[in-house]
């Protein structure tokens, strides 16, 4: 009976693991949208000022995918 429970809980944190690869996909993301704003900002370095907006509204849906992989990596690890 042990076993069983040993299996569940191993799954949930394999699982868990898992499930944490989106934060580095998040990671990716928010290191090409700000590579993007730069080099768009070294070529035109008037209209930088005018895409800072755009670049944070990027940022913040890459970061809202590593969250929510964050928030099913510990749900999968305490919702048992």
């Amino acid at each position: 009976m042990a076993v069983e429970g040993d299996l569940v809980q191993m799954g949930a944190l394999v699982g868990a693991g898992l499930a944490c690869t989106g934060m580095g996909g998040a990671a990716v993301g928010v290191g090409h949208v700000v590579g993007n704003y730069i080099a768009g900002a070294l070529r035109n370095p008037s209209a930088a000022a005018s895409q800072t907006a755009t670049m944070f509204i990027g940022i913040a849906f890459s970061e809202a995918l590593g969250i929510f992989s964050f928030l099913v990596a510990l749900l999968l690890m305490y919702a048992q």
